[in-house]
């Protein structure tokens, strides 16, 4: 292979041809589920990744990156999509109806006993389970890596972990589930890793999720007047060796990171190769 300078132009060639790109690694990731005062935490967003997706030169390939849920609703989903295939991350389930999503919302403590939701397989895991006697507690948001905690006499579940992917270059967890809020004044709010939001303590308004990580809502705590944080934002990359051609993003924060080219999209966009 040989490295030809062309009017500004750094360009990879092999026999004096562009050396095409054919396949792509991904991280996709989708928002991170909502929750309320009181509720189990939300949900993390679904988590894919990757290598081997297979690029058709001159189609272009869309991203969506997905919102976080705010109170009763999920996380959006996120997808990778061109004619080869479609990458959909589900979006995080919510602590309100403890619905399921790419990881499930914890159990609300409302005094019968109440398992926390599913997640989708391969994406994410399930939330913890209330405790069901007083003092009650709610359960935490299911993560990509592991589930939610149940709740406890007197501490609110915390959520289950993310998953740490260094495809931007820098080690970073990703789709922590939410904690739980505090259900009585003496009790402990759950707490929460991988970009999910620490549940709130009595009286006090649950933590978000962090931008661009897909964690899970933090629930706020009873009495709070029914706030709560929001499910964080999702984010898409892909990457692949550097010494193969530039592609065309919109949307994407694009650069080199040690033997790759990388691509970040905290919005929608497309690339095209």
């Amino acid at each position: 292979m040989s490295i030809r300078y062309t009017g500004g132009i750094l360009s990879d060639t092999v026999d004096g041809l562009s050396t095409p790109v054919t396949t792509i690694e991904y991280l996709v990731v989708a928002g991170g589920g909502g929750a309320i005062a009181g509720a189990g935490g939300g949900g993390a967003g679904g988590l894919l990744t990757a290598t081997g997706y297979p690029v058709v030169a001159g189609s272009a390939i869309t991203v969506t990156v997905g919102g976080g849920g705010t109170g009763n609703a999920n996380g959006s989903n996120s997808v990778l999509s061109s004619s080869s295939a479609v990458i959909t991350a589900i979006g995080g389930g919510n602590g309100y109806s403890v619905t399921s999503g790419g990881s499930g919302a914890g159990g609300n403590a409302d005094g019968a006993a109440v398992a926390g939701a599913a997640g989708t397989a391969g994406q994410g895991n399930s939330g913890g389970a209330n405790f069901n006697s007083a003092p009650y507690a709610s359960g935490g948001g299911g993560g990509a890596g592991s589930v939610g905690l149940a709740g406890t006499a007197g501490i609110g579940g915390g959520g289950g972990t993310g998953v740490v992917s260094s495809i931007t270059g820098a080690p970073v967890q990703y789709a922590g589930g939410g904690g739980a809020g505090a259900f009585p004044s003496t009790q402990s709010p759950g707490l929460a890793s991988g970009g999910g939001g620490n549940g709130g303590a009595y009286g006090k308004v649950g933590f978000s999720g962090f931008a661009n990580t897909g964690g899970g809502s933090g629930a706020g705590g009873a009495a709070s007047g029914g706030l709560s944080g929001t499910g964080g934002s999702g984010i898409v990359v892909i990457r692949y060796p550097a010494y193969l051609a530039p592609a065309t993003a919109v949307g994407a924060n694009t650069y080199i990171s040690g033997p790759y080219r990388v691509y970040v999209w905290v919005s929608s966009g497309s690339i095209t190769f």
